[in-house]
């Protein structure tokens, strides 16, 4: 499955989402990471991120897609996350 996860956690709590976020997915934006996971993966995810966060004050959105040839993005402006190649 394709997956989108945007949060909105309190700034004691960012790198850290950040960091499990980046284990499983690929960062793309501010608070947003995205990619394929398989179904054991997105649970382990999941559970990470509870473990992380303040369920009575942060927020974490999941948006699950059946794979990415049913994501259409389109983008504007500085694009942020991508790999930076140095030759």
């Amino acid at each position: 499955m394709y997956v989108i996860l945007v949060y909105d956690v309190n700034v004691e709590r960012v790198a850290r989402v950040l960091k499990v976020g980046r284990k499983y997915l690929t960062w793309v934006q501010n608070s947003v990471l995205e990619g394929e996971l398989t179904r054991s993966q997105f649970e382990r995810l999941k559970q990470e991120l509870r473990e992380v966060i303040d369920e009575a004050e942060d927020s974490v959105l999941f948006y699950r897609l059946r794979s990415a040839e049913w994501l259409e993005r389109e983008h504007l402006g500085v694009k942020k996350g991508e790999p930076t190649w140095v030759l």
